[in-house]
């Protein structure tokens, strides 16, 4: 069944237009400048609509399997639906859901007890249909960890891996090269002092030897695949040149500027935290991602752990920081699905999927009033 929004703001790739969009399950079928005077046209106010929110990592998911320390939720199927609600109610129509392979250095080494029920119930649930948004599994692969491979292999063929990034937690090393900021995140999620010295001293003497082993092993299993690969922190040239290296296309959460310049200046997409841009700055020491985009040195934006983070930061970026409005929204829709290399969405145009968000904003907070994913209507 075909639907018309009109008396919209529509943003384009490069503008923001009034006009009409017009579209069913098969896809958009017309975006036309001017108000409709069809008979079954809804008319939504003056609200922008834009195309779907693409999102490339979010931990988001992991967190309805352990919603309290040590509480693992019997039923992982209902954890990945209550997961889907949440990002579709953000206007996210593709997500790309990161999942920790490997055991993590924090809090949540939890993760590695979820590993296997989480691919599971995302696996059913898009076996199910029942999720209402596109789903697709970004692979985090934590490269300290000694059982990685053993973790991974399982599934270096499975069809809903489609990015995999490659995480080195290191302590002194990429996020955590401060370890006063590790010891402030690790006691703040349930660490005591004597279990985080005693992780620093295992972590600083295995770590290396198993990001050597690991990294290699890691991307000769999926770069095969033709898989985007991603690197995770870099700080340095040196990392971001070894991410290259590796067939990487994509910088994920540079800490620092000349990180994100390296990466710029190689060829490599930069992308980064919008909870970041929401709060004025990193939690862990990292760069300001508003000052990379100020630069030019932002590609895209991920919400990381906030999925309604990246709607308000496109909003913060284009009010605050002197980014327009179709650029900033560029950075979670069409910019993240071409470095992806999903060409069939992520534009407000004819032929391409039918993935939309109508909201509204009342001052910096974006209101959403409907989340159209293929067309259905999925919030």
């Amino acid at each position: 069944m075909q639907t018309v929004l009109t008396n919209a703001k529509l943003i384009l790739e490069n503008d923001v237009v009034s006009g009409t969009i017009a579209f069913d399950e098969t896809g958009i079928t017309s975006v036309d400048q001017g108000k409709s005077s069809l008979p079954g046209a809804i008319d939504v106010n003056g609200d922008y609509v834009a195309p779907g929110l693409v999102e490339m990592h979010t931990d988001n998911v992991e967190k309805h399997f352990m919603p309290r320390p040590k509480v693992f939720w019997p039923n992982g199927l209902a954890a990945a639906l209550v997961h889907d609600a949440q990002m579709a109610a953000a206007g996210v129509t593709t997500v790309y859901d990161a999942i920790c392979a490997g055991t993590p250095f924090s809090a949540k080494d939890y993760r590695k007890d979820i590993f296997a029920d989480v691919m599971k119930a995302l696996a059913e649930g898009r076996r199910e249909n029942v999720f209402r948004i596109d789903h697709r599994i970004h692979m985090r692969c934590e490269l300290t960890s000694p059982d990685l491979l053993k973790d991974i292999e399982p599934y270096q063929e499975d069809e809903l891996v489609q990015l995999v990034s490659l995480m080195d937690h290191t302590p002194g090393q990429r996020q955590w090269r401060n370890i006063e900021h590790l010891k402030t995140y690790a006691m703040g999620n349930g660490k005591t002092e004597a279990e985080f010295e005693a992780d620093v001293v295992v972590r600083q003497s295995e770590g290396a030897a198993n990001v050597s082993r690991n990294w290699s092993a890691v991307v000769e299993m999926f770069g095969s695949r033709g898989i985007p690969i991603a690197t995770h922190d870099d700080t340095t040239l040196e990392h971001v040149e070894a991410g290259i290296a590796s067939g990487a296309v994509i910088s994920e959460f540079p800490t620092t500027i000349e990180a994100a310049e390296a990466a710029k200046q190689r060829g490599l997409a930069t992308v980064a935290g919008a909870p970041n841009v929401v709060r004025g700055g990193s939690h862990s020491g990292g760069v300001s991602v508003a000052e990379l985009a100020e630069k030019g040195l932002l590609d895209g934006l991920s919400s990381d752990y906030v999925p309604a983070s990246l709607l308000q930061a496109v909003l913060k970026l284009h009010a605050s920081h002197g980014i327009t409005l179709p650029q900033a929204m560029g950075m979670v829709t069409w910019k993240i699905a071409d470095i992806l290399g999903l060409k069939d969405r992520g534009h407000l145009k004819p032929g391409l999927r039918a993935d939309l968000v109508r909201f509204k904003v009342l001052g910096a907070t974006p209101v959403i009033a409907a989340v159209w994913s293929k067309g259905e209507r999925a919030f």
